[in-house]
């Protein structure tokens, strides 16, 4: 076979070096997502899997990541009807969630998602209040 092989791109090593990989509009974005979710879940590690960030507390809790046109945000949706309705705009496939760039991202809905993620695995939220 002639021609070079391309190689392929190596995932990042931390999250602060996957966020850093996007367009400064992007990176903005990102950096207030793991903002929201680190003040819902301070005893959370950061790690990324699957090349994207994910924040776990002994299972994991969520994933989010960008992409040309939207963030996703994994896992799927579950909890209150109120809150899967609150979600319905961004369902995506596998009812994962996908965030528009070009429209506000929906910082507060974020944050009731991974209150909803912590009492799913049982985790202990420091900060008060309800979904």
């Amino acid at each position: 076979m002639k021609g070079r092989m391309t190689p392929l791109r190596q995932p990042p090593k931390s999250v602060d070096a996957y966020i850093a990989g996007f367009p400064d509009d992007v990176q903005l974005i990102l950096q207030r997502i793991r903002r929201t979710i680190r003040a819902e879940a301070p005893r959370a590690e950061e790690v990324i899997s699957y090349g994207i960030p994910m924040f776990k507390l002994g299972a994991p809790l969520v994933y989010f990541a960008a992409f040309k046109k939207h963030v996703g945000f994994y896992p799927p949706v579950v909890g209150s009807t109120t809150l899967l309705n609150q979600a319905a705009p961004y369902k995506g496939p596998k009812n994962n969630l996908k965030f528009p760039l070009d429209e506000p991202m929906p910082y507060e809905l974020i944050r009731r998602l991974v209150r909803a993620r912590i009492r799913a695995v049982g985790g202990k939220r420091v900060p008060s209040g309800g979904l």
